[in-house]
């Protein structure tokens, strides 16, 4: 049995309608220092990471401390926007489906969109030993619904740096313990 610790980036500096890949504003930097104390005593253990910047920033404290490499891992990466949205726009259609299930997605956004929930719990269940992934809200619900065999896109409204837990085991994916949630801005 493997155990996954699955880590919401700190806040961002900017908004996906402002910047597709904002780095941490000061609040997320501080957010990455906490949870690396949180987590320090349980490695070092791999270490995997959204190749976005702001999942590579919260990564950072914690393999430095393990002196561990990250692993960029694209399948657990933020949810892609509709082909053809504008920056401006992704806000928007993202609270849309935010609001229903990854059926509802795929089926006024495309098929994609269930592959992409499919593939993020798939890396989770195929990892044999214990690993810490630096991932985003909408990833982390995917794996919490694939543990859960709940379709929402949003199950719990994670908080930044929240650490949600799970185990994996031939006899599956099972969730832990969920993430802190909080009201969050789409960020």
């Amino acid at each position: 049995m493997s155990r996954i610790y699955m880590v919401r980036h700190g806040r961002a500096a900017a908004g996906w309608n402002v910047d597709p890949d904002p780095g941490l504003d000061e609040l997320g930097r501080a957010q990455a220092l906490q949870v690396a104390t949180r987590l320090s005593s349980l490695g070092p253990l791999p270490v995997l990471s959204s190749p976005l910047l702001r999942c590579q920033q919260t990564a950072f404290p914690l393999a430095t401390a393990w002196k561990q490499d990250v692993r960029i891992e694209s399948l657990v990466g933020e949810i892609p926007s509709p082909e053809g949205y504008e920056l401006e726009n992704r806000v928007e259609w993202l609270r849309e489906a935010m609001s229903g299930t990854w059926e509802q997605v795929a089926q006024t956004s495309g098929a994609h969109y269930r592959t992409y929930r499919d593939d993020v719990a798939r890396l989770v269940q195929s990892l044999r030993t214990d690993t810490v992934i630096f991932s985003h809200f909408i990833a982390i619900n995917a794996v919490i619904g694939a543990a859960t065999d709940d379709d929402r896109v949003v199950i719990g409204h994670l908080d930044n740096c929240s650490v949600s837990v799970f185990d994996v085991s031939d006899e599956g994916l099972f969730l832990i313990e969920m993430g802190g949630e909080a009201d969050t801005l789409i960020r």
